[in-house]
């Protein structure tokens, strides 16, 4: 059976994600990443994505983020009320975030053989993060065909980024198609019982389930 890897965040574009690359007829490896965030509950609604997908194994790295600071996700600044339409990279960004996260992976899946990385990163509805732009994702595949094993050897570990071109209602539409636990999902940037509703994250994905026309299956204090 094909294997992959699969980065799990716990949110809803990385959730759909894997049910993507599973429906493709992938055995799942997933990787979540505890990199001192603001808090855990996106790691516990990740364990619980993996054990409804029925992934081969899941692991949860280490990565001490916090020591180095610089984003509002990992240091003392402020989660500012968010807005839906930024045009500037917001404080929430974590500073080469997923070149550090797909770098795990690609270790990973040297590995364990796996044939391909799936991460869910999205360039329409998102805050604007530099590191989730297909430019970004063709320079790191030219990058992990030059430094594995695998890439020199001519069995390259592909890269997969099946949501970067949809928008969040299609993520929503494609989840809900393919039978994904969505209501397992979490993208709020605080870690209450309930989403906050007013933070970055919380209004794009709002907007996306508005936009595709169903209920968001998670409960918020401000909607």
């Amino acid at each position: 059976m094909r294997k992959a890897i699969c980065l799990l965040s716990g949110g809803l574009d990385s959730c759909v994600t894997a049910m993507i690359a599973k429906k493709q007829g992938y055995q799942l490896y997933s990787l979540s990443f505890d990199y001192d965030q603001r808090h855990k509950k996106e790691l516990m609604q990740a364990k619980k994505i993996a054990q409804s997908l029925q992934v081969k194994k899941h692991l949860v790295i280490q990565t001490e983020l916090g020591k180095l600071g610089g984003s509002a996700l990992t240091d003392t600044i402020p989660v500012p009320p968010g807005s839906a339409l930024r045009h500037t990279i917001p404080v929430t960004y974590v500073p080469a975030r997923n070149t550090i996260f797909l770098a795990y992976a690609l270790a990973y899946a040297e590995v364990t053989s796996s044939l391909s990385i799936f991460i869910g990163a999205t360039s329409i509805d998102y805050s604007g993060y530099p590191d989730c732009r297909p430019e970004y994702f063709k320079a790191f595949q030219h990058m992990a065909n030059l430094a594995t094993k695998r890439g020199i050897e001519g069995n390259k570990i592909m890269i997969q980024t099946p949501v970067i071109d949809m928008s969040k209602a299609a993520i929503i539409k494609k989840g809900l198609e393919l039978g994904a636990p969505l209501h397992l999902t979490w993208s709020c940037y605080q870690g209450g019982d309930k989403a906050c509703g007013h933070c970055d994250a919380c209004l794009l994905r709002l907007k996306g389930f508005k936009e595709a026309g169903i209920p968001d299956p998670i409960n918020y204090e401000n909607k």
